[in-house]
């Protein structure tokens, strides 16, 4: 996808180690052992991107404000668990642990004050990326020895999301079901987004995403499901005023954005269905001038609307291109499906029950 702009990084990093529980903080550019089996193995490698805002509350006190963020830490749970053997489950933080960790001894810190007044006073977007490693100098294929979660931040003015060309690469699978990967965000399903788009690149240069179908290749590929996009979920506007949200399984991330996008668009009266979606049935769409656009909802860019989709069959052939019907007031109503997003996080806009404000004043 596209490029973050007006990106700064606040001056500290922090780490906390699961077994001894202990915290510290150390300049934003530090580094770990070259030889750990994170680097290695992708063993204990997971990772969270959480978006939030900070501000100047009616006391003058510095607040941070998240939407929804027990579900990142819910998430960022169970991606940890996932990389710890039967008997390391119990080292698993709580979401109670985690968010004292990142609110009072991270944001908390006097040193990162500084940085925090200067987004504040600029409004702008900030993006907190927890991360997991294992902190011993060693090799080995096993589980990790001394599992320490990490975390920066940045602020930045915007998502350079719009305008974006996709295709899809039915050939290569994102994730396995059966080992229960795709629902988490995991280091390893990174590569081979990465890699599906080198390969959509040599359809058209211009790609910048790529939409994968189900981990089901010797499927007929019309039968085949509509998974999500290498980095983001998505969602399908259909001509009938319709969206299209696909269920969350084993291969689908569950999204806390697009869990606030189909709150807001049903509370604007959009009809939103829940089911799978197949490459057959969006070929056939695509063909018949039934499709809107096709979004991507991520934390960082919250939806943006592809440009050009480009559909492939087994060989690679183009067989269908989509563009979006700019002209449908479905198609403006996901720009203010975005835009009412992150109002809620700066106290522009009415916080649906589905859409949980969690804020935190700074001393």
């Amino acid at each position: 996808m596209a490029k973050f702009e007006g990106v700064k990084w606040a001056p500290r990093q922090m780490r906390y180690f699961l077994y001894s529980k202990s915290f510290d903080l150390f300049e934003a550019e530090a580094k770990t052992y070259a030889a750990t089996r994170s680097a290695y193995y992708a063993s204990f490698l997971c990772f969270e991107g959480i978006r939030y805002f900070c501000r100047k509350n009616e006391r003058g006190k510095l607040e941070l404000a998240f939407v929804n963020w027990d579900q990142n830490l819910e998430r960022f749970r169970k991606s940890m668990a996932f990389n710890l053997s039967r008997e390391q489950q119990n080292i698993v933080p709580t979401k109670e642990e985690l968010e004292n960790i990142f609110i009072r001894k991270y944001f908390g810190d006097p040193s990162m004050r500084p940085y925090l007044e200067e987004m504040a006073g600029k409004g702008v977007q900030g993006y907190l990326r927890p991360f997991t490693l294992d902190e011993e100098h060693s090799m080995g294929v096993t589980f990790p020895n001394f599992p320490a979660i990490r975390a920066v931040t940045c602020m930045y003015d915007q998502y350079l999301g719009e305008p974006f060309v996709g295709v899809v690469i039915p050939h290569l699978v994102r994730a396995l079901g059966i080992n229960g990967t795709g629902c988490l965000k995991l280091g390893l399903n990174y590569l081979i987004s990465i890699k599906a788009i080198d390969e959509a690149k040599a359809i058209t240069p211009e790609a910048a995403a790529v939409l994968f179908l189900d981990d089901k290749p010797y499927w007929p590929i019309k039968k085949r499901e509509i998974s999500e996009w290498d980095s983001s979920c998505c969602l399908f506007a259909l001509s009938d005023g319709t969206v299209i949200k696909i269920p969350e399984s084993n291969l689908i991330l569950p999204s806390v954005t697009i869990k606030g996008m189909v709150a807001i668009l049903r509370k604007m009266g959009v009809k939103v269905e829940e089911r799978p979606f197949t490459y057959g049935e969006l070929l056939k769409r695509v063909r018949k001038s039934e499709i809107v656009t096709v979004a991507s909802v991520g934390t960082a860019g919250i939806l943006n609307r592809c440009e050009k989709l480009i559909l492939v069959d087994n060989n690679l052939k183009i067989i269908a291109q989509h563009v979006p019907a700019k002209a449908h007031p479905l198609y403006q109503k996901l720009k203010e499906v975005r835009e009412y997003y992150w109002n809620v996080y700066k106290g522009k806009a009415e916080p649906l029950p589905e859409l949980r404000v969690f804020k935190y004043e700074l001393d």
